[in-house]
């Protein structure tokens, strides 16, 4: 586990970009992807990167829960929203969700003390 938000949304660019750099079709491919399913429609964005939230913590993809958060508090959601969230993913994959609800925390953390807008 990472454990520490703060280098995390620090280096995650460079390592997306990088990415990007070497393997270009990826991102073509992806961010139109991504950016035609996650605007408003029958549910709203905030709704959506909530789902999107509990997807990665049941599946205990951290870069997916930093990135995420983020989302959810760009798009309106509460530390309460998103922690309510982190606890259904937690009932729906038991243990191994469990161990990656401190690090929704975590997340939630870093943004409370206002260190990444």
């Amino acid at each position: 586990m990472l454990n520490d938000p703060a280098k995390f949304y620090e280096s995650w660019p460079a390592e997306m970009n990088a990415m990007k750099a070497a393997a270009p079709d990826i991102g073509k491919s992806f961010g139109p992807f991504f950016q035609g399913l996650m605007k408003e429609g029958a549910l709203s964005v905030k709704e959506k990167e909530l789902i999107a939230l509990g997807i990665g913590v049941a599946l205990r993809c951290e870069p997916c829960i930093y990135a995420h958060v983020e989302k959810c508090f760009k798009s309106g959601a509460t530390p309460e929203q998103i922690m309510e969230v982190a606890g259904v993913a937690v009932m729906m994959q038991g243990g191994p969700a469990y161990t990656y609800a401190p690090v929704v925390a975590r997340a939630v953390e870093h943004f409370r003390a206002g260190v990444a807008n």
